[in-house]
């Protein structure tokens, strides 16, 4: 009895890497799904956590510490006012550090001149603030300077990033002016956004000194950031309300900026769960794709496993060959997907200034998850392709 030739497991990726280099066509269309899927999954842990990671950088560079004090809105939109003497009260509430207070002008509305038509305002508001705002919101100067004790109480505004850009200003110099409320202000300053008040970024601002002698302003605020000590923010909140209008609490909101940053980190998260979904039946697909390829690559090489039957090849080694191809059409297409999702990533997070963090599990789970499926898929195949009789294959060949 003549004993049973041994192949390697080394042979058999040989062999199975000739099959493919063969019909590298076939071989390519083959792994394209394995690699679209798995290029799915790594781009999208890989810019989900980007940007989580910079939102959680902004939070912590912002801190969770600012509470915002307000009227809420009335009927027209315009924020109602709280009493004059809520900014004094929130200052003496233990634990809060500071508070910046600003106000809504309503009826005032800021123009790039006096030519523009009084309905065209572009959704900017005009807001009376304390010089103390930048200080309070960690705020940044993008152009000239902020108001100060002396240019507060002259027609003198400093412009939001949004309103800048709507008014068609990116520089300023001493001769830069906008039409604010029927008569001209000289702009001193452009903001930075402002993630945690976005409201400031439409507004143009003046001091409150201006706002009681050019419109009359009476000192009730309608909006005030409160900054606490970290480890008091909730027992602070809860003080608020009572202190900023013992009148009618329940009609003053306290609210954490912070909160909005962190729901939107559970909506990334949700969307990613969604893609990531995609990915898998993406790889489904891919893993479906690899088993019809194979199914097909066994009927048409009936002669060669016919042959090798006859040169002493076991049912066991034929089906080696084709779950060999199988396997590194899973890891060739694993491979492709991990590279291109690292790419979309790195696109994706430099385009918006993020740092590039991709988790390393998808690195190495990725191409392992792709062989299990193409193995997977391949199996059946493979199987196939070992029942097949030498006499019969030769024959049907």
């Amino acid at each position: 009895m003549t004993p049973a030739s041994r192949v390697r497991a080394v042979d058999l990726l040989a062999t199975g890497a000739l099959g493919l280099r063969t019909r590298r066509a076939r071989a390519v269309l083959s792994g394209l799904g394995i690699a679209i899927g798995i290029a799915a999954i790594v781009a999208v842990a890989g810019v989900t956590r980007s940007s989580q990671s910079a939102l959680l950088a902004q939070i912590d560079r912002l801190g969770t510490n600012l509470l915002t004090v307000s009227g809420g809105a009335g009927f027209s939109g315009a924020e109602r006012e709280l009493p004059a003497s809520a900014t004094g009260m929130l200052r003496r509430v233990d634990g809060v550090l500071a508070v910046a207070p600003t106000a809504m002008l309503a009826g005032k509305s800021v123009y790039r001149n006096q030519l523009v038509p009084a309905g065209q305002t572009g959704g900017l508001a005009v807001r009376a603030v304390d010089v103390s705002l930048p200080a309070a919101l960690d705020g940044r100067i993008r152009q000239g300077r902020f108001l100060d004790a002396a240019t507060a109480a002259y027609p003198v505004t400093v412009l939001g990033h949004d309103a800048a850009v709507a008014l068609g200003i990116a520089a300023v110099d001493p001769g830069t002016r906008v039409w604010l409320g029927g008569r001209w202000f000289t702009v001193a300053g452009i903001l930075d956004p402002f993630p945690f008040a976005p409201e400031m970024d439409s507004s143009a601002l003046i001091g409150f000194p201006a706002a009681s002698s050019v419109f009359g302003y009476l000192g009730q605020p309608s909006l005030l950031y409160v900054r606490a000590q970290q480890d008091r923010v909730s027992e602070v909140a809860e003080l608020l309300s009572a202190t900023a209008n013992p009148a009618s609490p329940d009609q003053v909101e306290v609210t954490r900026p912070s909160d909005a940053l962190t729901a939107r980190i559970a909506v990334a998260e949700s969307a990613a769960v969604l893609f990531l979904g995609l990915g898998a039946i993406a790889l489904l697909v891919g893993g479906i794709g690899i088993g019809n390829i194979m199914v097909v690559s066994v009927l048409e090489r009936r002669g060669e496993i016919g042959l090798r039957r006859a040169l002493g090849a076991t049912r066991r080694q034929v089906a080696g060959q084709f779950l060999a191809e199988s396997l590194l059409l899973g890891a060739l297409g694993g491979a492709a997907g991990v590279l291109a999702g690292s790419l979309a990533t790195v696109s994706v997070a430099r385009l918006q200034g993020w740092a590039v963090l991709i988790p390393v599990e998808t690195l190495w789970g990725g191409p392992l998850v792709a062989v299990v499926v193409g193995g997977i898929a391949g199996l059946y195949p493979a199987l196939r392709a070992a029942r097949l009789a030498p006499t019969v294959a030769l024959r049907s060949s």
